[in-house]
């Protein structure tokens, strides 16, 4: 790209010199004979770099300077002064001037000012374009990352989602419990604030919460009466059973309070621990409302689905026993059950 000059002088012969000189160093110039001429130009036409006087009428350098560094901040400006003007200089050099030139001038000097001017601006130009480049490689990079992390994610998440569905057929009666209680579980979570990465540990963990039940006897499962003693307690034994089966595998490592402590209750009541209040990991209290809900609206070997307004008389009259109470209050609260 051609390197076009700007040269403002009230002197018009200062002008002509310069260009002629400039002109055989292949720049292109433009004159002007005073700030605001300049300007005009300045406003109308491309310039690689401006070369003005300080003293002149109408608009003087100092000005000129500041209304281009308003506009053009990069713009490249070469100041001349007189001796006497070496205050105005170092004033011009504060305000961004690149360099100023004594007059009267040495032309050698100006062409060497221009020139170390004009390859700094070069190198910038490069610098910058090398930059934009790395940033745009950068860009497509983190895309595609970012591309085959969500396609991991899914195809982990849809892995999971046929665990819990292999699961959820251990008992017809159950089919699609598992789901329901993630997306119930999620949503609560959500409401008390959790970072992306809490959210899908709790929804993988949602999903395989019951896959101790593997390991229960179908017959007892499913049942149609009522189960005897030693069955309930059998039943209880799935949490541990669940723990036993992902023990040892990484990437279940952060569900296994989920799936161990998914019955515990509020007041210490609960299995397989005991625990009592916040003593029970969050994940799990969160889960214990969905999962009691839904068991309540599904029907059973041995029993009919509840009618809503029953299940959620039952949850409140559980608050505090149970369930902890401000996880139900939101789960009641903003009627998450509806969703």
């Amino acid at each position: 790209m051609e390197n076009r000059i700007l040269i403002v002088d009230d002197e018009e012969m200062i002008c002509s010199i310069f260009a002629r000189r400039l002109a055989k160093e292949g720049y292109s110039c433009v004159m002007a004979n005073n700030g605001s001429e300049a300007l005009n130009h300045f406003n109308k036409d491309n310039f690689s770099l401006i070369i003005s006087d300080i003293k002149m009428p109408e608009m003087n350098g100092i000005e000129l300077l500041k209304r281009v560094k308003a506009t053009h901040p990069n713009m490249i400006v070469i100041i001349m002064t007189a001796y006497r003007e070496i205050d105005m200089a170092m004033e011009a050099m504060h305000l961004g001037a690149y360099d100023f030139i004594i007059k009267p001038a040495d032309l050698d000097l100006v062409v060497f000012s221009v020139k170390k001017a004009l390859e700094k601006r070069r190198l910038e130009e490069e610098l910058e374009a090398y930059h934009q480049h790395l940033e745009r490689l950068v860009e497509e990079r983190t895309s595609k990352l970012q591309q085959a992390y969500r396609t991991l994610k899914k195809a982990h998440l849809d892995s999971v989602k046929v665990l819990a569905e292999a699961i959820d057929a251990k008992d017809p009666c159950t089919r699609g419990h598992s789901d329901r209680v993630r997306q119930m579980s999620l949503q609560i979570a959500v409401s008390l604030g959790f970072t992306e990465e809490r959210l899908e540990s709790l929804e993988y963990g949602a999903l395989v919460h019951d896959i101790g039940k593997i390991g229960i006897k179908d017959e007892v499962l499913q049942k149609k009466g009522a189960l005897s003693s030693n069955e309930y307690q059998y039943i209880q034994e799935h949490p541990l059973i669940g723990v036993k089966i992902v023990q040892g595998i990484e990437f279940f490592k952060d569900k296994i309070a989920i799936i161990r402590n998914h019955h515990e209750h509020f007041d210490g009541s609960g299995y397989p621990d005991g625990l009592i209040g916040e003593v029970i990991p969050l994940e799990a209290r969160i889960i214990a409302v969905p999962d009691a809900f839904d068991a309540m609206t599904s029907a059973r070997p041995h029993r009919r689905a509840m009618p809503l307004g029953d299940v959620l008389m039952e949850l409140e009259k559980c608050k505090g026993t149970q369930f902890d109470p401000e996880i139900l209050e939101i789960f009641l609260g903003k009627k998450i059950y509806k969703s």
